[in-house]
């Protein structure tokens, strides 16, 4: 554990703690290692969770499924992210969502309800650990809000279009690359895959955008 105290230092998490203050925290909240190898299930729809997941390494998605187990990805969380946070602070909700790695992925599990009770000493380091998953739980929130946003527009191309601009603000530049290859980017806005390929070609040949593979450079018309 010791060899991921600095990229820990770097996460949301555990923002403004030190390499001392995590090692303290992880122990407070029984944290535990596991290694995922792609495609794996790390956490099944219908499970009740009394933990949640931080990516030590690797990503993993967020993906719903229907009886028929076509997959809607929700969300794609990378190293410093945490999953599950929410269903296990409400220990008597199960998963609608089953969490699955990637690619080969590192994740520390952390009991949510040690972080959510004050330890004895009332240590301030614990108090900014809670003050930090509240500040990630409104950003996600806002983030699963934004992509509600993008799946109600009515066509493949408004759906697209809202995405690319979304991700464009959010990295200031109109040059940028999204953490979806073509099937995960479909499954993430609800299209059909063929019908989403054709759609990026056209606004290609208009000259609204150019891409490769993942990497995405919006033009304006004087472009």
């Amino acid at each position: 554990m010791d060899e991921y105290l600095e990229m820990l230092s770097q996460t949301p998490l555990f923002a403004e703690m030190d390499r001392a203050k995590i090692a303290s925290m992880l122990t407070c909240l029984s944290a535990t290692q596991h290694a995922y190898t792609r495609g794996e299930y790390i956490l099944s729809a219908g499970e009740s969770v009394q933990t949640f997941g931080l990516v030590l390494a690797g990503a993993v998605h967020v993906v719903q499924e229907d009886f028929w187990g076509n997959q809607n990805i929700i969300a794609k969380i990378e190293a410093g992210g945490v999953f599950a946070e929410s269903y296990a602070c409400t220990p008597a909700s199960r998963l609608a969502v089953s969490v699955v790695a990637a690619e080969n992925t590192t994740i520390l599990f952390l009991n949510i309800r040690r972080a959510l009770v004050t330890c004895g000493l009332a240590c301030e380091h614990h108090h900014t650990l809670i003050r930090n998953l509240v500040s990630m739980l409104a950003a996600k929130n806002l983030i699963l809000n934004e992509k509600v946003q993008h799946v109600s527009q009515r066509s493949t191309r408004e759906k697209l279009l809202s995405y690319l601009s979304a991700e464009s603000r959010r990295r200031g530049s109109a040059a940028f690359t999204i953490p979806f290859n073509r099937q995960q980017l479909a499954d993430y806005l609800s299209v059909d895959r063929s019908a989403m390929s054709g759609e990026l070609s056209r606004l290609r040949r208009e000259g609204v955008l150019t891409f490769h593979k993942n990497q995405f450079h919006l033009l304006e018309e004087s472009d």
